[in-house]
């Protein structure tokens, strides 16, 4: 059944380093309920060469197939609902009698014995027992303290009542870890979990709603908002706390950014164990969350019977008449277009998290003020200026239609048709509540200096800048800004920046904490200044700027620099790290070639990079070997090898081998490829294919 931490099991293995170690591909997909053939395979495709191939399903498996071909792989299929949905997947694996492994979830015994050999028979995942129970409920309620006396003979008539099922007991630790521990407070919990009856599934459906009934007010509509999301999908964490903002679920506080409010409640959620955490950024924040399937059907169900959200789907499409919020989680036929063209009108919000949106759809929607449809190919243009209620906006646009009126907006996303080449402005300047701004080339933000109302973004706080004619008179009107991105591609028609001016602004956003700066081809050096000083800054990221290796060492200036990452962004070909450089709180650091680098020398790995945890090179084809002292790092846990030459691989493996033989376990060595170069040609188009795909892989 559901709750009874099947996936939890397999991510167990999955994610055991020692395992890990003896396979050359891994992926992870799950199926879920409504078998999609097609996203499995992109997901397996993703995972396998690190990109995603738009292509025909047939060309998809072929390309899971020759990815796989030769190499030992262990592929997780988690939550698979049908024997048609294995027979469809197993076509694409190769079987090459080399100890490869699938491993598989379900709920359901007959896919378990379909699926299974006898020398594999499955594994029937049973209850926990009442001391298993227990110590999981005390756990994750008190962490390493033990259970106040005056509680334990309560809890334990409380844990009782799960009946062995995880999901009922973390929930319920999730309920009460934000209670005062008092003997009346759990005594209430434990008469209403008394008033439950039916099978253990039905007893967990009542404890998932009782924690839902004790969530304070502001919560509840963030909670429900989650369900709307795809089942089984990682949620991106940023855009889920903006669409939050924009929703005004978050309540305002004095002195304290909505954003950090709005990562507060999504915090307070996990600690309720209503939503689970997905995968961390370099510096360790949380980039995705998920939540369980259980959950999102309370969601789903709480959210219809107090009619705050409707999540249509394309199979079984119903009327939505005086609904407010609408979330479309699969694709519509164009036979239900009507349903939308013909509303009564009132409906605020509109997601469309598929490869395709009803036509006409914004007709009759004036009164929106969500509107997310990136993934439709819809343009916009003729309509978005007439939507003045909006507050967040993510769509295609062919023509860069007036936005002037739209003062309410929040959140801006705007990508290009990408049949469209010439440039066009967007004037932004006289909307003041404006906090995330992305609009893409060959759209750009218009000139402030010619604006007919120019006032200070003081709210502005995301930005991304891609080809900007005029980043210097911008970044001077968004002072706050705490995330920019500078993206300068080969445009016919481009001028080249004028770099030294544009690092001295940057110098006005004492504020910042992520920079990622990406520069064309064929420039010159870029030059740092010496005294460069961002308080604040956390994340850095370089590419193709050329900065020599001399002039990195001055980024340790950055007092709270934790994740450093370069690609093709530093020259020269030897980096010495001497003694008085010190990157202090760094933590993650990554260098993408190809470059000329040939000796990395570092005076003492633990005192030059005291916290760093994780050191990613690729495509460092010329590089003699990583320094020696980087293993005596203490927090170091992970070296990632991608495409390096043969003296990286082999210090890296000797790195780790002394670190064990010292009684340091915690190194991981993870080598995705490596490559023996000859002394010939190499095309440089072919290689940076490889780079760029590597690159792809690890943002995401």
């Amino acid at each position: 059944m559901g709750g009874i931490d099947k996936t939890t099991l397999a991510r167990k293995v999955y994610d055991d380093s020692y395992i890990r170690s003896r396979f050359d591909k891994l992926a992870w997909v799950t199926i879920s309920e409504e078998y999609n053939e097609r996203q499995m395979l992109l997901e397996l495709v993703s995972s396998i060469t690190g990109s995603k191939q738009e292509t025909s399903d047939d060309q998809l498996m072929e390309f899971v197939y020759r990815g796989l071909k030769g190499r030992r792989f262990l592929i997780v299929i988690d939550d698979i609902w049908s024997t048609k949905a294995w027979d469809q997947m197993q076509r694409t694996f190769p079987n090459d009698d080399n100890r490869s492994r699938i491993l598989l979830t379900t709920r359901l015994k007959y896919v378990a014995d379909y699926v299974s050999c006898p020398d594999f028979p499955p594994h029937s995942k049973s209850f926990l027992s009442r001391n298993d129970s227990w110590n999981l409920f005390t756990e994750k309620l008190f962490k390493n303290d033990p259970c106040p006396p005056l509680l334990v003979k309560i809890g334990k008539h409380i844990v009782r009542q799960c009946q062995g099922l995880p999901l009922s007991i973390v929930v319920v630790a999730g309920l009460l870890i934000k209670m005062d521990l008092t003997h009346d407070n759990w005594k209430k919990v434990e008469k209403n979990l008394n008033l439950f009856f039916g099978t253990v599934s039905e007893r967990c459906q009542s404890i998932l709603s009782l924690s839902y009934n004790y969530l304070p007010q502001y919560l509840r509509a963030c909670f429900l908002y989650v369900g709307g999301f795809p089942e089984d999908k990682e949620i991106n964490v940023s855009k889920l706390i903006r669409l939050w903002i924009a929703e005004q679920f978050v309540r305002a506080r004095s002195n304290i950014r909505l954003e950090v409010v709005a990562e507060e409640y999504l915090q307070e959620l996990i600690d309720r164990s209503l939503i689970l955490t997905g995968e961390q950024r370099a510096n360790g924040r949380m980039k995705t969350c998920k939540i369980h399937d259980l959950l999102r059907q309370l969601c789903l169900s709480e959210a219809h019977t107090e009619n705050v959200l409707h999540v249509m789907n394309g199979d079984a499409l119903k009327a939505i008449d005086g609904q407010r919020r609408v979330i479309l989680v699969s694709k519509v036929e164009e036979k239900h277009d009507y349903r939308l063209r013909h509303s009564n009108g009132i409906i605020r919000t509109f997601i469309s998290m598929d490869v395709a949106s009803p036509k006409g759809m914004c007709l009759q929607l004036k009164l929106l003020r969500v509107l997310d449809a990136l993934s439709s190919n819809y343009d916009f243009s003729c309509v978005i200026h007439e939507l003045v209620h909006l507050r967040y906006v993510a769509v295609r646009i062919k023509e860069a239609a007036s936005l002037a009126k739209l003062r309410n907006l929040q959140t801006i996303v705007l990508e290009r048709d990408y049949s469209v080449r010439y440039q066009q402005q967007v004037d932004i300047w006289r909307m003041s509540e404006i906090r995330h701004l992305d609009i893409r080339w060959p759209l750009y933000i218009s000139n402030p200096l010619e604006a007919e109302q120019t006032s200070i973004l003081n709210n502005l706080q995301t930005l991304c800048l891609y080809n900007s004619p005029f980043i210097e008179e911008i970044i001077r009107r968004t002072p706050n800004l705490k995330k920019l991105k500078i993206l300068d591609v080969f445009e016919i028609g481009f001028e080249p920046h004028d770099w030294l001016a544009i690092l001295d602004s940057l110098s006005l956003l004492q504020d910042m904490e992520t920079l990622h700066i990406e520069t064309v081809y064929n420039i010159d050096p870029m030059i740092i200044p010496g005294d460069i000083f961002h308080p604040n800054l956390k994340k850095l990221t370089l590419r193709r700027t050329r900065i020599p290796w001399k002039v990195v060492n001055l980024l340790a200036n950055l007092p709270n620099l934790e994740v450093l990452k370069g690609d093709r962004a530093f020259a020269g070909t030897d980096w010495i790290v001497d003694e008085d450089v010190v990157f202090h709180k760094l933590k993650y650091l990554q260098l993408y070639g190809p470059c000329d680098l040939q000796r990395w020398e570092v005076a003492a790995g633990s005192d030059n990079f005291p916290m760093l945890e994780q050191l990613l090179l690729c495509g460092l084809d010329k590089l003699e070997e990583i320094p020696e002292s980087i293993g005596d790092i203490m927090t170091l846990k992970l070296i990632k090898i991608i495409y390096c030459s043969s003296g990286v691989v082999n210090s890296a493996k000797r790195i780790q081998q002394e670190q064990e033989n010292l009684g340091n376990y915690e190194i991981q060595v993870k080598i995705t490829a490596w490559v023996c170069f000859f002394k010939k040609k190499i095309n440089l188009d072919h290689w940076s294919h490889f780079i760029e795909k590597e690159r792809q892989m690890d943002s995401k």
